[in-house]
């Protein structure tokens, strides 16, 4: 059978519980038509790169499916009707990666890190690939009062 990698958004205003609810249903209505659903993993709440149906964020959540496509297209066609699904994209596949996926693996590392880097109130010093502004700024001053005084 096809492998496939599906990642559906939900509203932001649902409950984990509910994105879950809705897991379990594209399960069985994969498993009702012959296939199986491997891995599920839920990426959290994220922000969106522009508003979908008046929403700024959605929970993320993937699903590796091996399933023939009339499983696949009935699931997609269940989702079109659900208000909580804001998109979906799935995506044939050769082989289901093993482990976590690459938006887990930058979670794990982020995580690390201790978050995102803040450099607070000290100066990274100057840009090296920038030439000295101020210089630049006060030639084309003076060459605008000049032309002003003439």
């Amino acid at each position: 059978m096809p492998l496939y990698e599906h990642v559906f958004l939900a509203r932001q205003d649902v409950s984990a519980q509910q994105v879950e609810q809705l897991v379990e249903t594209y399960k069985g209505v994969i498993a009702e038509l012959g296939g199986s659903v491997g891995k599920i993993e839920s990426w959290g709440v994220k922000p969106l790169s522009f508003r979908i149906k008046k929403n700024r964020k959605a929970h993320y959540t993937l699903m590796n499916i091996d399933a023939p496509h009339d499983a696949i297209a009935e699931m997609e066609r269940q989702m079109r009707f659900n208000e909580d699904v804001l998109r979906f994209m799935t995506i044939r596949v050769e082989e289901h990666e093993e482990g976590p996926s690459a938006m887990m693996q930058k979670r794990d590392r982020d995580d690390r890190r201790g978050g995102r880097r803040d450099f607070g109130d000290r100066d990274r010093g100057p840009r090296r690939d920038r030439g000295d502004r101020d210089r630049e700024r006060d030639n084309r001053e003076a060459k605008e009062s000049e032309g002003a005084a003439e």
